[in-house]
């Protein structure tokens, strides 16, 4: 039986953990636990959720720390927690807007924004939120990004991308930054097929790496499900230890916590094991594996480690980044943001 926390992150089914669900919990010891609306009804269902993930996880010699819970809350179209219990909050987009009329108060809205919905999951027991997204729209792109980018230059996405990951930081919350080397050019959704970006490593290098080379010192980050075949002809960022290692380590310079985006999305193949252990030799530290397929929840758990070496050391740095939340003034906060609410309704 497994005793130290394996490096992945999984989903579950429903609102409440099956009896199958704790014995794979208590047996696999997944690092972390990933929370979509179907796991979310009530904010007291969500924390006995919670309560009884990391009861199962517990063990005396469960190695680096206390497993992460984690969700997509981004506002906009991606937000797992939404009316009528929790604000809706808008897309990346309205910051980039208020960013184009006035520099400052785009990066107080942003950060702000993240203070609240920092606020709603540290509320919760949700201790990392997926956000924000770095990544820089082109023309012709498919919109999945979208609105959920900040803008369309690089100095407006980082600038508004720093914004949020250190509102959520001094909110109590981990900031995940994705799709790290970049996805905005994806002319399909990686959802559901797997996106080729063609621009040459020089063009990419100036213009889609840089705001993950400015947020370089963000604890967690996520790839991004895309082909570059300048960089790497056969394999997908994902599995690709040329990107991971040439590209994210060395040229971004990114030595935080890495996961892959979720392994079940179309724009991998293979079966799920094989994806699971093709992300990781390629050196991502986690699997994200977020479906709730308790068959598929096995065979990701066979093919991960327990955290050690590089990775645990990264893990255990990403857990030093929490800190209790400092004081904002959340009225304020919510002043800034209704013409954003009032959109997204």
């Amino acid at each position: 039986m497994a005793h130290r926390l394996r490096a992945f992150i999984s989903g579950c089914a429903g609102p409440r953990l099956t009896e199958d669900e704790w014995r794979f919990f208590r047996d696999a010891r997944p690092c972390g636990l990933i929370l979509f609306r179907r796991n979310c009804e009530t904010p007291d269902q969500i924390r006995a959720l919670i309560s009884d993930f990391h009861d199962v996880c517990a063990s005396p010699d469960a190695g680096p720390g206390r497993p992460l819970v984690l969700i997509d809350q981004e506002g906009g179209r991606v937000q797992r927690l939404g009316p009528p219990l929790w604000r809706r909050y808008p897309p990346g987009r309205f910051f980039g807007e208020i960013y184009a009329r006035d520099r400052g108060a785009g990066l107080q809205a942003a950060r702000l924004g993240a203070r609240l919905i920092a606020r709603d999951l540290l509320a919760l027991g949700i201790t990392v939120n997926c956000a924000p997204v770095l990544d820089l729209p082109a023309p012709g792109a498919h919109d999945v990004i979208g609105d959920r980018a900040y803008g369309e230059t690089v100095e407006q996405v980082t600038a508004l991308g720093r914004a949020v990951a250190e509102g959520y930081l001094e909110g109590g919350v981990l900031p995940v930054i994705k799709h790290i080397p970049g996805h905005g050019r994806a002319c399909v959704d990686s959802h559901a097929a797997l996106p080729v970006i063609a621009e040459s490593r020089e063009t990419l290098a100036a213009t889609d790496f840089q705001p993950f080379r400015a947020l370089a010192d963000m604890p967690l980050a996520m790839t991004a499900h895309v082909l570059i075949p300048d960089l790497d002809p056969d394999l997908p960022a994902s599995a690709s230890q040329a990107i991971i290692e040439g590209v994210i380590r060395r040229e971004i310079g990114f030595d935080g916590l890495l996961m892959c985006d979720d392994i079940g999305m179309g724009a991998l193949s293979g079966p799920i094991g094989i994806r699971a252990e093709a992300v990781l030799d390629a050196g991502c530290d986690i699997v994200l594996h977020c479906s709730g397929n308790l068959a598929e929840m096995e065979a990701v758990a066979a093919a991960a480690p327990e955290l050690g070496g590089e990775a645990e050391r990264r893990f255990v740095a990403a857990c030093g980044c929490f800190a209790p939340p400092a004081p904002f003034d959340e009225a304020r906060a919510v002043a800034l943001l209704t013409p954003g609410l009032a959109e997204s309704a």
